[in-house]
């Protein structure tokens, strides 16, 4: 189909994009690849009046390491992101998350603001997000604020952010060195959502683990931060009984509508299948 009309802007600063969400209030959409909105307004399932294009907002586009954080812009791009050594030293999930989106070409475009400040539950870098306890920098008329990527997403496609506000940057704590994270996905094909997608990362020391972080994609409508199952891992033998009790915990929490990708239950199951992959590839990568 064809998208209802609409007028476009493309601005050149972050300042420029603050005053016209201001302007024009909830008409205005913010775009940044583009790939979750375009399809929308072509169903008719999104009319926005004023679409605000980001791509010509160079200084929301890098990559940085400063006081134990990693900085990256919300226009850096998921091919951006494979391609930094800075991001595969410091938070190597954040490449294994990117090289499971969609396709080549998607992720020479596709943004990481755009993957998770549109609260498509769908998207896979929110969950990760929340697994890193990530920040998401906001900056509107007011001036600069900081969300918790687990406080962030209120509904599907409903978040913190502010009609008048723009993503700017996320913010990520850089994880212990020695730690092991993965990112673990079924998918019905190349390019899919997710039927049920886990992020882990875990630290490991004295035969025990020592933190662990669990968080979920595609299982509910918002990304959801499993903190039970986190729970049933710390301070425990990174052993069988430890791993199913934390993939008991998520599937506890997992909420997954029953659609095309399979019913209630399958994808409740296997949300718990995706734990168990994900943390034990964790380990393995502790582990070294």
């Amino acid at each position: 189909m064809i998208p209802a009309a609409f007028d476009y802007h493309r601005p050149t600063s972050i300042a420029e994009v603050i005053g016209l969400l201001s302007d024009l209030g909830d008409e205005a959409q913010i775009v940044a690849g583009g790939h979750s909105l375009i399809p929308m307004m072509k169903l008719r399932m999104a009319t926005p009046e004023h679409l605000v294009d980001m791509q010509d907002i160079a200084e929301l586009k890098y990559i940085s390491v400063e006081d134990g954080s990693l900085s990256i812009g919300s226009m850096t791009t998921q091919s951006d992101l494979i391609a930094s050594e800075t991001v595969a030293k410091s938070c190597p999930i954040l490449v294994e998350t990117s090289l499971q989106i969609a396709d080549p070409q998607i992720r020479n475009l596709g943004t990481l603001g755009g993957n998770v400040a549109n609260g498509d539950p769908g998207n896979d870098m929110p969950a990760v997000m929340q697994a890193l306890d990530a920040r998401f920098m906001l900056e509107g008329p007011g001036g600069m604020r900081s969300v918790a990527a687990r406080e962030f997403y209120e509904a599907a496609y409903f978040t913190a952010r502010k009609d008048d506000e723009v993503l700017t940057a996320i913010r990520i704590p850089i994880p212990a060195e020695g730690h092991g994270s993965a990112y673990v996905k079924q998918k019905r094909k190349v390019g899919d959502y997710a039927t049920a997608a886990a992020a882990a990362i875990v630290t490991v020391a004295s035969g025990q683990v020592a933190s662990a972080s669990i968080a979920l994609t595609n299982v509910a409508d918002t990304p959801l931060y499993a903190e039970a199952a986190s729970q049933a891992l710390e301070g425990n033998a990174p052993d069988a009984a430890a791993i199913n009790a934390a993939a008991e915990a998520a599937m506890a929490i997992a909420q997954p509508a029953s659609d095309g990708r399979g019913s209630v239950e399958f994808r409740t199951k296997l949300t718990g299948v995706m734990v168990r992959r994900a943390i034990q590839a964790a380990l393995e990568r502790a582990a070294g």
